[in-house]
């Protein structure tokens, strides 16, 4: 009883220190939330904006769509529609994440308004290696995706990155990297096919 009475003298004041950080923190978070989620909204619509350089506006179609993931996981996604200043669709978006070599990578992806191909992408957050799996941001890796058949595409060693094809030529001392944002296409483009013909959004006639 003594001991416990003197461990209670001795660390009341780290647990009153504790509980008010505690509290700050969380008052902090609260307060600093609303503009946080705006930033993250703005950047998402600025990299949208990048890959659909036509867009007028962007509305949500389809909210939490369930991409079948790597061991029995599941991850969701919202699609957006990117239409023009008549109104008429010209595109799709849509955040696609999945592990990369030194932690998770983020993309937003876009694609044209019958689904046929890959206008590109562009990272939204990660965490590569600089100079190596960073290199995933820059143009020359990326631009082989732009024009490529909106479908399963297959990572290569050697080839042509000026030839858009389903081939894309991985990025010399970046083959994981590289592999990964190709895992994470092929992951969601038959998901996202799917449901856009579910919506009536594709193979509609527009």
């Amino acid at each position: 009883m003594l001991k416990i009475k003197h461990f209670i003298q001795q660390s009341w004041l780290l647990i009153v220190s504790s509980f008010c950080f505690g509290l700050l923190i969380a008052v902090t978070n609260a307060a600093w939330s609303p503009r946080i989620e705006q930033n993250q909204k703005d950047k998402l619509n600025n990299l949208m904006r990048g890959l659909i350089a036509d867009a007028n506006d962007f509305k949500m179609v389809l909210e939490a769509v369930q991409i079948p993931g790597r061991k029995g996981r599941t991850t969701k996604t919202d699609i957006y529609e990117a239409d023009d200043v008549d109104g008429r669709s010209i595109g799709f978006a849509f955040i696609a994440s999945g592990p990369g070599f030194a932690d998770k990578i983020k993309l937003v992806i876009a694609v044209d308004g019958k689904c046929e191909k890959f206008f590109g992408f562009d990272v939204l957050s990660s965490n590569e290696t600089p100079g190596f799996g960073s290199k995933i941001k820059e143009d020359y890796y990326r631009n082989q995706f732009k024009g490529a058949p909106a479908g399963k595409l297959e990572l290569v060693k050697v080839g042509k990155t000026e030839k858009l094809d389903s081939k894309i030529v991985a990025i010399s001392g970046a083959t994981v990297s590289s592999e990964a944002v190709v895992k994470i296409f092929n992951m969601y483009i038959d998901k996202v096919k799917e449901k856009l013909k579910a919506k009536g959004l594709i193979d509609n006639g527009r």
